[in-house]
């Protein structure tokens, strides 16, 4: 177990098999942590023991086998909701990932409460999984969707109309916590009481908060709350949706199927209570019990250690950047409490996807693109960005030998 207040990050890194090892005869530099993290042996550990000792389809047997996978299933709907302060684990849904959440509380709370002339309130720097779900809900309901602007390069809510986009006709607000392209922290509590005084349902994307600082939704004020589990260090295909338990016993079910049944006839049919009633099939079995182990693992860390020791990687980060030169920075400035941990970036008369490719080369992950922000991205007037993003396996050392190459690819498209 590893001290919550003293963290050993050099014995931590050492839990990450997969950054053991050269790309293009460079040792790896891992700074795509905001797309998906690496995975500790914990968690791998964790995967092999469930298919080695207990693979078994969950709820419907009654063997051993399937005894310990429901019990290890469940188990992990229990610590989800210690991981973010759910009031029970009946507020948990198991999902694919964030994209999956956002689309089932659209598809499922959104079809059932939305009608034309209603509004779907969301920000300028949504990822396409908390926009594009809301636009085919508004074509299905006739609603219309409003923005709260963003102030420009640095990054930050333009709040100062608030109030007025706050509307009657508004029925949910659903913002983003950190943004994966500019690394804002967003005030999402204070955002969430504003809404419920005029009660506005609210959703946080928590994609790149979970698994990053301290997440209470119970002191958030949310009422749905979604994060994937890999990005937090666990497995792919997996994620959590947090309802809270008024809201999602009233929704339909999203899907249809086995499991979310009580029972089945040729004329109808009766559902589970929420959450079982929004998991139709066999579900992701592995996943929640892999995720389970990333939980118990980022907490025996403590999540606070590791919000401060990627915002000071990025706040050292971004003041090397700015020192090169003919570049440009997004998001909240240095030494901002507000800018999580990633730097994007573009270089002059030079495209993200070369400085990424050519990092490459030097064995630096970064990521280019749209990021999944293709709005934002044309907010801000640019095609894409190139973005190192940080987990508490990076080092200082790492931001340096990435400075040095960025200084490199600078040199080299200067000649």
């Amino acid at each position: 177990m590893i001290s919550a207040k003293t963290p050993d990050w050099s014995a931590l890194r050492r839990d990450f098999p997969i950054l053991d090892q050269q790309v293009h005869g460079k040792p790896l530099i891992y700074f795509d942590n905001a797309a998906t993290s690496q995975k500790p042996r914990a968690v791998i550990d964790a995967l092999v023991h469930y298919y080695e000792r207990d693979n078994a389809n969950v709820h419907r047997g009654i063997h051993e086998l399937s005894n310990r996978s429901t019990t290890a299933f469940e188990e992990a709907r229990a610590r989800a909701a210690k991981f973010i302060n759910a009031r029970s684990p009946e507020e948990i849904v198991f999902t694919r990932g964030t994209t999956e959440g956002i689309n089932l509380v659209a598809g499922a709370w959104g079809l059932k409460n939305l009608k034309s002339g209603d509004v779907i309130l969301l920000t300028e720097m949504e990822h396409h999984s908390n926009l594009v779900p809301w636009q085919l809900l508004a074509q299905r309901t006739g609603a219309a969707i409003a923005y709260v602007p963003i102030t420009g390069d640095d990054g930050l809510l333009d709040l100062s109309q608030l109030d007025e986009l706050l509307s009657p006709r508004v029925k949910i607000f659903s913002m983003v916590h950190i943004s994966n392209s500019l690394g804002t922290l967003n005030p999402v509590a204070e955002l969430c009481a504003r809404a419920r005084k005029r009660g506005i349902v609210t959703l946080v994307d928590g994609a790149q908060s979970a698994g990053h600082c301290p997440v209470d939704v119970q002191a958030i004020g949310c009422d749905f709350f979604a994060f994937s589990g890999h990005k937090i260090c666990g497995p792919t295909g997996i994620g959590v949706l947090y309802g809270r338990q008024e809201l999602l016993e009233a929704m339909p079910p999203y899907q249809g199927g086995g499991e979310m049944i009580l029972s089945v006839g040729y004329d109808k049919t009766e559902f589970k209570h929420s959450p079982h009633r929004f998991e139709a099939g066999t579900p992701d079995i592995s996943g929640p019990i892999g995720l389970s182990a990333a939980m118990d693992y980022l907490d025996a860390i403590g999540r606070q250690n590791i919000w401060k020791h990627d915002q000071d990687l990025a706040h050292y980060a971004y003041e090397k950047l700015a020192a090169l030169g003919d570049l440009r920075l997004f998001g909240p400035r240095a030494k901002s409490d507000l800018r999580a941990g990633l730097v994007s970036f573009l270089l002059k008369d030079v495209h993200a996807h070369d400085v990424v490719t050519l990092a490459d080369q030097a064995g630096v992950a970064l990521r280019g693109g749209h990021h999944c922000t293709q709005p934002l991205m044309h907010k801000l007037g640019v095609e894409s960005t190139a973005r190192a993003s940080f987990y508490f396996y990076n080092t200082r050392d790492e931001v340096d030998r990435f400075v040095e190459v960025i200084r490199e690819i600078q040199k080299f498209f200067r000649q």
